[in-house]
């Protein structure tokens, strides 16, 4: 099912597509992704001074990382990343990451947890960026109450979930299993300015309001696609040029959703620029969102 132009939220089918960060170091962000979170190289380009290199898994483009080394690096009170969140199909998937991961020396483990909804491993890249690694509990296991979806942060042991679930099968794999990204958290200045730009503008719909400092959002009943928190940056204003977060990508699965959007942005007097087959638009902070039509090739990621 898509959406019409007149529909306020977005389409059940919407999903998140590979994040772009500004690094000041592209061989070694590259080498640690590769090393830590088993992604592959898949195609680079240069323009002008910068070069921009796409990894992933398979086929699906999962990062893509932007040489800009004039740049300051990341301030972790400025609105941006949170976190990336990688999404994996199993237990043995993500176990066979985190065991990588928790190995490079490059990075910083930071914790896990399970959020009845998945179970969650966090890492924070050499340059500050966060990153997620995650499954996904079954969807019919989740709690609804009051129209929310519970979500909650109690401990995961690492090395249990590790004895349980890794094996050599799926280390040896590597980046031939699949991954992706499942959503995307972010730090805003306001939790109330994201809801009005992400739930009212873009269309995802709140699916946790109750967690303080913290508004948790999605399209189709999922469980988030995106968050935004306060937590380090309650009060910034809009982004300084930095490293770190240079665009959030979502992808809609039809031209009739990105005309729904289209319409939403325009009566709020949010500027944009649509191409045909996506539309780009900054949140109050300055941060970019790309939404775009299905079948991206890392061509066009490699142009935005």
């Amino acid at each position: 099912m898509t959406s019409t132009p007149t529909d306020r939220s977005l389409s059940p089918s919407t999903s998140m597509d590979a994040v772009t960060l500004r690094v000041g170091d592209l061989e070694q962000m590259t080498s640690y992704y590769t090393g830590a979170f088993a992604l592959a190289p898949l195609e680079e380009r240069t323009r002008g001074t910068e070069v921009h290199r796409v990894l992933g898994r398979g086929t699906t483009p999962m990062l893509r990382l932007v040489h800009t080394p004039g740049l300051p690096p990341v301030d972790p009170r400025q609105a941006g990343l949170f976190h990336t969140a990688f999404l994996f199909d199993d237990a043995p998937s993500l176990a066979a990451t985190v065991y990588r991961a928790a190995q490079d020396r490059r990075g910083s483990f930071v914790g896990s947890s399970d959020h009845l909804v998945s179970e969650a491993f966090y890492f924070t890249d050499p340059e500050g960026n966060g990153v997620e690694l995650y499954t996904d509990r079954p969807r019919e296991t989740w709690v609804r109450e009051r129209g929310q979806i519970l979500m909650t942060t109690t401990f995961l042991d690492p090395n249990a979930y590790l004895r349980s679930h890794l094996t050599q099968d799926a280390y040896d794999a590597g980046p031939s299993l699949a991954g992706r990204v499942g959503h995307v958290h972010l730090q805003v200045g306001d939790v109330a300015t994201a809801r009005d730009f992400y739930v009212d503008a873009l269309g995802f719909e709140a699916t946790l309001s109750g967690y303080s400092g913290a508004l948790f959002a999605s399209a189709g009943g999922y469980h988030h696609h995106v968050a935004m928190n306060v937590w380090n940056s309650a009060g910034a204003g809009p982004r300084a040029a930095s490293l770190g977060l240079g665009d959030v990508a979502i992808t809609v699965p039809g031209r009739e959703d990105l005309d729904a959007l289209v319409a939403r942005l325009r009566s709020r007097g949010l500027q944009h620029a649509d191409d045909g087959r996506s539309v780009v638009v900054h949140d109050p902070w300055g941060t970019r969102v790309t939404l775009s039509l299905p079948g991206t090739t890392t061509d066009e990621l490699l142009a935005r």
